[in-house]
């Protein structure tokens, strides 16, 4: 029987149990501390803790279930690529890179088969406890390596849909966002999706002051559904009604991820396009322009020249489009296993 991770619960679950099993309220508050502030990774740790107590929940929960399979270090040290194996042979790529405002964790919120070609199936939606363990896995390495340094930045991807796992989603970010846990503030966390337009409205309807941002990659239907695996009932139509929505609610910024594919999506056409598409909400949409990296040397897509994706960039600035070429990061890395 596989046993629950204790990173699935919230503080209120873990509050629950041990009301559940005849114990004290702030028991519970301890073995979050122990779980998130000295962040040990074993019950019998958690010394305050009566054995019996410690039995139990080693009886119900376990740690995390990942299995680090590979570290890849850039030599610049600005990014580390982990790899994990979960209890049923899928895999999931955890990304941690070092920006001048702090350490930012790029989380799966899917598993995918590990091909020769990379992580390219999105096989299940991981559990609550799956996401959190991404984080505390990456938390513990640093924290072995002797500095101190604390993950204080969250993006949400997955290898299909992110907002597929809504549910789970949210109660990560819950978890993270914890005043007495890790404390990463809400607006220090982005969830990525590809534009599932009822859950935009439900992630508005949240009042959170997580990000959103949403993968683009074109600026009209029939070159997105060519380039991007999206579900053909969200349309541009029904995708920009659930974005005016959720800026009326929230009038929060949208970030609009858009990769530049050589000779696909990155001609001045598309950036008219793209500025046209904008125009109304330009006061609070940014465009994150994706330097493309291409999977294998078979790739049917190359990565978009500096002049090209220069053009682009200066052609939505010009029509008023808050804009950026992102800057690449850790593209050498050396390989631990």
């Amino acid at each position: 029987m596989v046993k629950t991770s204790i990173y699935g619960l919230n503080k209120q679950d873990l509050i629950t149990w041990f009301i559940k099993h005849n114990d004290k309220k702030f028991r519970a508050t301890q073995a979050w501390d122990w779980l998130y502030i000295k962040r040990v990774t074993s019950f019998e740790a958690m010394t305050n803790l009566s054995k019996a107590t410690i039995a139990l929940l080693a009886a119900d929960f376990s740690f995390d279930q990942l299995k680090p399979v590979e570290v890849q270090e850039a030599k610049d040290g600005v990014t580390a690529k982990y790899l994990f194996e979960l209890e049923d042979q899928l895999m999931i790529r955890t990304i941690l890179v070092r920006h001048e405002y702090g350490l930012s964790v790029s989380v799966s919120a899917q598993a995918g088969s590990n091909k020769a070609t990379g992580l390219v199936e999105n096989r299940r939606n991981l559990t609550v406890g799956e996401i959190v363990a991404q984080v505390m896995q990456v938390q513990h390495y640093l924290d072995g390596q002797g500095h101190d340094e604390r993950v204080s930045h969250i993006l949400v991807k997955g290898v299909g849909e992110t907002f597929d796992n809504f549910d789970n989603v949210m109660k990560f970010l819950e978890i993270m966002n914890d005043a007495k846990g890790l404390e990463i503030g809400a607006r220090h966390m982005t969830v990525s999706t590809n534009g599932l337009a009822d859950k935009i409205r439900e992630f508005a309807d949240y009042d959170t002051q997580v990000n959103l941002a949403i993968s683009l990659d074109a600026p009209n239907d029939d070159l997105r559904s060519k380039i991007m695996q999206i579900d053909q009932n969200w349309n541009f139509g029904k995708l920009f009604a659930a974005i005016r929505y959720y800026l009326e609610k929230t009038n929060r910024r949208i970030t609009f991820e858009y990769t530049m594919l050589n000779g696909v999506n990155d001609h001045n056409e598309e950036a008219m396009q793209l500025a046209e598409l904008l125009k109304d909400i330009r006061h609070l949409a940014y465009v994150s322009l994706i330097p493309y990296s291409p999977v294998t040397e078979k790739d049917q897509y190359s990565r978009s020249t500096k002049k090209r994706m220069t053009v682009f960039y200066e052609t939505l600035t010009q029509h008023g489009i808050n804009a950026k070429i992102r800057r690449e990061v850790g593209t050498e890395a050396a390989t631990k296993a």
